[in-house]
């Protein structure tokens, strides 16, 4: 079922778990989350960086493929397609492309300009009744082009475009794209703490899932966020699996190197990968 991320969110936020945004590149991806999300009766978003959408031709082929895909599986879990880090043009782009949710990533922004642009994007989505995700403060590292310098959020500018009508808010505290570095701080939940203190019932999103530890990411649950992003630990899982298929010649047996055979062991690592962030968020059965 191909909904906006709103009510999912809303749901999640009161029960005290997450949903997990798993980002897809390809047919390999899409396919393992979905029926990851289906055999976990959970509810799932399937994040699509610019980068990623560009790299599949483009947000149309990207929303029609997952429209096929869940007619053709039957999937019936609640699924929403979401713009990642999305720019105020790609934003427009994913609209007239069918998405149903989208994410502006106004934190470069000055606070001012990122509100009258957040604002401009509400009234569209409230139109064609999608859901919005806005940024305050950056995430740190570097994806698909997107850097940030991981500075924590201002919980005024947070409460400022949240008001704005936005459907959920990710904002920086201390968090990072990609791999996190050995003296990486740790997230700050004093902050995350005075964001929720200001935006109330707001559902905030937790983005650079992957590297953190176990116990974090329970107590940021505790703390409002509803929404968890995860995208490299599924790079890095599916690229073992791919390399340890290779290694062992595998690819050299009969038809191994046909690609429906290359790619399956990776894409069973996908699945796993999902399966078990699905269980530490607590979407399992939530759909």
């Amino acid at each position: 079922m191909l909904v906006s991320a709103t009510e999912m969110l809303q749901k999640a936020k009161a029960g005290h778990y997450a949903v997990g945004q798993f980002n897809i590149n390809n047919l390999e991806w899409t396919k393992a989350v979905l029926l990851t999300a289906q055999e976990c009766n959970s509810p799932v978003i399937l994040g699509v960086s610019e980068g990623a959408g560009k790299y599949m031709t483009g947000y149309k082929t990207v929303a029609a493929m997952v429209g096929a895909m869940m007619d053709e599986l039957g999937i019936t879990v609640p699924v929403a397609t979401h713009l990642d880090h999305g720019s105020f043009e790609g934003c427009k782009k994913c609209v007239e492309a069918g998405f149903t949710s989208i994410m502006f990533d106004g934190s470069k922004y000055p606070i001012e300009e990122n509100v009258a642009k957040t604002k401009e994007l509400v009234a569209i989505c409230k139109e064609k009744g999608m859901s919005l995700e806005a940024e305050v403060g950056s995430i740190g590292g570097e994806e698909d082009g997107v850097v940030g310098a991981g500075e924590c959020a201002d919980p005024n500018e947070c409460k400022m475009i949240a008001d704005l009508g936005i459907d959920f808010l990710a904002a920086g505290i201390g968090n990072i794209h990609g791999k996190y570095p050995e003296n990486w701080a740790g997230l700050s939940f004093d902050t995350l703490d005075a964001i929720q203190k200001l935006t109330g019932d707001m559902p905030l999103v937790l983005h650079g899932g992957t590297g953190i530890p176990d116990d974090m990411i329970k107590k940021a649950i505790t703390l409002g966020v509803a929404k968890i992003n995860v995208n490299t630990d599924c790079q890095l899982v599916f690229a073992d699996a791919t390399r340890k298929y290779i290694e062992a010649g595998k690819d050299l047996e009969g038809k191994g190197f046909d690609p429906r055979k290359l790619l399956a062991p990776g894409t069973e690592a996908i699945k796993a990968c999902v399966k078990t962030k699905m269980e530490l968020f607590g979407s399992v059965g939530k759909a």
